[in-house]
Formats: C-alpha cells, structure tokens, sequence
C-alpha cells in the first residue's frame, strides 16, 4: 500500500470527523473542535460505548443543538466487532449524559451509517486533508478501513482517545475504549496510516480543577453554562467511581492535540492491543525499548505530558468563540 498523502497546507483548517459516544467529555471535545478556528468539524459519527447507539446519538444531536454545529451527525456501529457490548452507566448515567437538561434535537440524524459517512467523506476529499478523531470504541473506524481500504492512505491522521501505555481503567490495564472493542483497536493501530493515541497516561492529566471551572463559569453563555452542568455531574461520578477529585476530561484531549500539537509531547513507539490475555485483554502494548524510532521506522505515537494551561485556554477560547449560538 502506498505511503499516506502529504498533507494539505499548513494555513487551512484541520478537516476532523469526530467519531464520538458522548459521553460527558465527547460533548466537550465536540465543542472544542466546533469552536476552534483552526479545525473544520465536518462531520459527527457516533458509536456504541459510554451508552448504547441510540442514546449516544441522541446526545450527539442534543450537544449540536447546544452549540449550533451543523454538520451531519450519522449513527453507526450498534455494538463490537466480535465481543458483548459494554456500557458505561457508573461514570455517565442512564443516559449517557446525565446531569444537564439536554434541548430537545430539532434535526434528525444523518441517514447515511457512520461508516458510509466516513467513507464518503474520506474519499471525497483530497488526499491527507481529512483527520480521524475517535474518541469511543473504534468499530467505526475499523470498518471503515475495512469496508473501502483506500481511504487508509488517504486519512491524514488518526488521532484517537483511548488506550494507555502504563495505566487502564476499565482493568488495571485496559482502558474503556479499547477494552470495549480490542478488535477494533487492532485494526486501528495495525492499518498503514499514521496513528497519534491519546491515552490515559496524557488524559489523566485534563484535570478540570476549580479554578478552570470558574474560568468556564465567567463566560456566562449556554454553551459554558452546559459544560458546568456537565462537570457538575462528571465529578461527581469520578470521585465516586474511581477517587479522582477533579474530574479528568479525556475525549477533547484528542481534539486539542489536532488544534495545538505543542498542547502535548508525544514519543513515537510500536503500538498493539493484546486480545487473548486472561489478566491483560484490552490493553495497549507499547514498545518503549531503546531509542525512539524515527517517523520512516514507526508511524505510532503516544502522548504524554499536557501543557494543562495552554489546554484548557484552548477548551475556554473555543467555548467563548461559540458565544450563544441560540
């Protein structure tokens, strides 16, 4: 297969398809890549994961709304590529998005699947101008790649929230993303096209502290006010479920990485997801032996220190750029 494109100039925005199941943090990451003047969100597709499709969908639509993104949101994959499906109530709700009182979507969902969308999407524009971020279970994506191989060398990136090279959540190893479809990880990290992983060792650090809550209170609009709401909930859960006392908001990790790269150091590293392990199911292996190989040798990284200031400027810029959309 040939090398991936070159990439379009660096003074146009980053065309992303965000591959979402929102998901407390994929409504922020979905705000931050919408109010970013340097990204264009040119579609929303969401999967199975934090709650079931129907309800992850719902909530796509509902933070459209919110935010006033207008660009097609299509539901996709239902459930893994082989294993049951897992949800995520402890950490989300019944819902999925408890918390916020969520508008009442005025527009329906796109009739395309995910996966038709993507693909379309991909292979409609010019080589290396369209970015993958996925920031739920990977079934989309994989079959994407699977279903129409020739938008492999035509993605410019993959930028994906999900694994961790020292750390799980689901599992002491695995983290929920991977652990809910390894397959589907597999796929991702073994196709030829450059993959950035966004894990828990980096989003750990996303810590929504008091101070950057009060940042987001000041702007004083419904966007912001429904991110609060959404804190409010998410922090809750966090403490409660896994001890943390400022919630750590993963998914917009992986948008502001596309936004900002300098927002993040990553080390390039061979990248794989055990599948068989008794203990060790779901778990992201990065091979991080010796001297970091060079982009030509490896087309894998992983993050791994945030510069939580210029984050979060990021995430607040973005909220204030959205003003009132209403």
């Amino acid at each position: 297969m040939p090398a991936p494109a070159a990439p379009p100039p660096a003074d146009r925005p980053r065309r992303v398809v965000l591959d979402c199941d929102p998901g407390h943090d994929d409504a922020v990451a979905m705000l931050l890549a919408h109010g970013s003047p340097g990204v264009e969100l040119v579609a929303v597709t969401t999967v199975a994961g934090n709650q079931t499709l129907e309800k992850v969908t719902r909530n796509a639509l509902a933070v459209a709304e919110v935010a006033g993104i207008d660009a097609p949101v299509a539901a996709g994959c239902d459930r893994p590529l082989v294993r049951p499906r897992i949800v995520a109530p402890d950490i989300h709700g019944e819902s999925g998005m408890d918390g916020p009182v969520l508008p009442a979507p005025r527009r329906a969902v796109d009739r395309r699947h995910a996966v038709d969308l993507i693909v379309e999407t991909v292979l409609a524009a010019e080589p290396g101008e369209i970015t993958l971020v996925p920031t739920g279970p990977l079934t989309n994506v994989a079959m994407a790649a699977r279903k129409e191989p020739r938008i492999v060398p035509r993605v410019r990136e993959v930028v994906m929230m999900g694994g961790g090279y020292h750390v799980g959540n689901r599992t002491p190893v695995a983290e929920f993303n991977v652990l809910a479809d390894p397959e589907a990880a597999h796929v991702v990290l073994t196709e030829p096209w450059p993959v950035t992983m966004v894990g828990l060792d980096l989003t750990h650090q996303a810590v929504a502290t008091p101070d950057v809550r009060d940042r987001v209170a000041a702007l004083g609009t419904a966007p912001a006010r429904f991110v609060g709401d959404l804190l409010d909930f998410y922090g809750t859960t966090y403490r409660s479920a896994q001890g943390f006392p400022h919630p750590p908001v993963h998914d917009p990790c992986a948008v502001a990485y596309v936004v900002d790269p300098e927002v993040m150091t990553t080390r390039r590293a061979p990248l794989d997801v055990e599948l068989h392990g008794s203990l060790t199911t779901g778990m992201t292996v990065a091979d991080l032996r010796g001297e970091e190989p060079g982009p030509d040798a490896c087309r894998t990284q992983v993050a791994v220190t945030l510069d939580h200031a210029r984050f979060w400027d990021l995430v607040v810029d973005a909220l204030a750029r959205l003003g009132d959309p209403a």
